[in-house]
């Protein structure tokens, strides 16, 4: 692995090539019209236009990235976070061509990276899950049904994609068509796909994570817990490790 293209912007972008220079490697930019002059693209090795400024036109655009791999000969590409980086199709077509994905397979992708398929998978091997749906959303009289079972509030998310974007808390049944509405449409201009789903809101969680890494060759480790409770709409603010409220 010798040239790495970046699927991304801004400062995750900017972090990934610093990491390419340290390794030898040689990174290669995308950037939109809107993102011509950003630092992003001045940094790195090489950069190449990808596409207009709506992010659905460019660093959504699974097709256009990949011609733009193939014709600067990357041997792999990082698809930074947010945008393409949990979608299974943008992995598979990196497989597909021969590029290597810097991530997880599109399997593992497609089972976790879909937050619906998640909650399925989890089912399956007996996790407890918060009450919810189980399949996405389109139809405002089941999405009805379902939240009137579960029992308000209620919190709308986007199936695909993560970091709180695109979430509404509903109150009562006359919140719930706007709020599916619009994260419908957050979630199709943001992750690239509109699926939805419903779940029960907590409002006062604590949010603790286990992070695990594993590798092609099946090995598998975790790096202990962090708490994530300290957030802002509802973003990350503050994460510490270990948990204060987790017992040893």
């Amino acid at each position: 692995m010798k040239r790495v293209l970046v699927a991304n912007r801004s400062e995750i972008a900017i972090r990934v090539m610093r990491a390419c220079r340290e390794l030898g490697l040689t990174s290669i930019a995308v950037y939109s019209e809107a993102d011509r002059e950003a630092l992003h693209a001045r940094y790195a090795d090489e950069a190449y236009y990808l596409g207009p400024a709506p992010a659905s036109e460019s660093y959504l655009n699974i097709k256009k990235i990949i011609e733009i791999a193939k014709e600067c000969h990357a041997d792999a590409i990082h698809p930074g976070y947010g945008f393409l980086a949990e979608n299974p199709s943008f992995a598979y077509a990196c497989e597909k061509e021969g590029i290597k994905f810097i991530g997880p397979s599109s399997r593992v992708i497609e089972l976790m990276g879909n937050k619906v398929a998640a909650r399925q998978e989890m089912k399956k091997a007996k996790v407890p899950v918060v009450p919810g749906t189980e399949e996405c959303v389109t139809d405002f009289h089941l999405a009805r049904d379902i939240a009137a079972e579960i029992g308000y509030p209620v919190i709308c998310k986007p199936a695909g994609g993560g970091g709180g974007i695109g979430m509404k808390i509903v109150n009562n049944e006359d919140e719930l068509k706007t709020a599916i509405e619009s994260s419908q449409a957050i979630a199709a201009s943001t992750f690239g796909i509109p699926d939805v789903y419903i779940e029960k809101y907590l409002p006062h969680p604590r949010h603790i994570e286990f992070q695990i890494l594993g590798d092609a060759h099946g090995n598998v480790v975790h790096l202990g817990e962090r708490e994530c409770s300290i957030q802002r709409r509802p973003q990350k603010l503050i994460e510490e490790s270990p948990s204060p409220a987790h017992p040893p």
